[in-house]
């Protein structure tokens, strides 16, 4: 009997690339086409958790006999949700917030299966960063590796050299919480 393909419903290479890292490539790539927006009020770690829910119910309507994984990550300044960095100044921006302070990074990762169980798990990692004055935000942003991350950085490239401490998932900051969604797909019976 051959076993129901894994779809995993984002764009981003990097959760690919993590996937594959634990055996658990997908067999396709949909992303999902929905409205991100946060509600008023909304808390980055219900945001999170909402949007992958949403993520992964939009494809598994179009892929009824599938594995759909979806995720969303999200760096959280307080109640305050940082956006993905899409030009330089909001990645600057981003920065200078996130300077000299601890920040959270949320993830949502929802997996629905095929007949139309779900489940789905928050992680929560806890990042603190090191002051940066302006040659360091400056050396950043030339670097250009901000571009379209959450937060405006990416914790597995020059930004490194940044970070103090991390308590929590580090694939999680990096955009999918590795042991949760390993979890989720044995628990639903899906196998590589």
């Amino acid at each position: 009997m051959a076993r129901a393909p894994l779809i995993l419903a984002s764009a981003s290479p990097r959760r690919l690339a993590l996937l594959r890292q634990i055996g658990a490539a997908p067999d396709e790539v949909v992303p999902a086409d929905i409205d991100e927006t946060p509600h008023q009020g909304e808390l980055p770690k219900t945001y999170a958790l909402r949007v992958a829910c949403e993520k992964a119910r939009a494809v598994a309507r179009t892929r009824p006999g599938a594995f759909v994984l979806a995720a969303d990550t999200v760096v959280a300044c307080g109640r305050r949700i940082l956006p993905k960095a899409e030009d330089a100044k909001a990645a600057s921006d981003c920065l200078r917030l996130l300077s000299g302070r601890s920040h959270r990074v949320y993830s949502g990762v929802a997996l629905t299966a095929p007949g139309g169980g779900a489940s789905n798990r928050l992680v929560e990692t806890r990042v603190k960063v090191r002051i940066l004055d302006a040659h360091a935000v400056a050396e950043y942003i030339d670097s250009g590796e901000w571009r379209g991350k959450a937060g405006g950085y990416a914790i597995q490239g020059l930004f490194a050299k940044h970070v103090i401490s991390i308590i929590g998932s580090y694939p999680n900051v990096v955009g999918l919480p590795l042991y949760e969604t390993a979890n989720l797909l044995n628990g639903a019976g899906w196998a590589p």
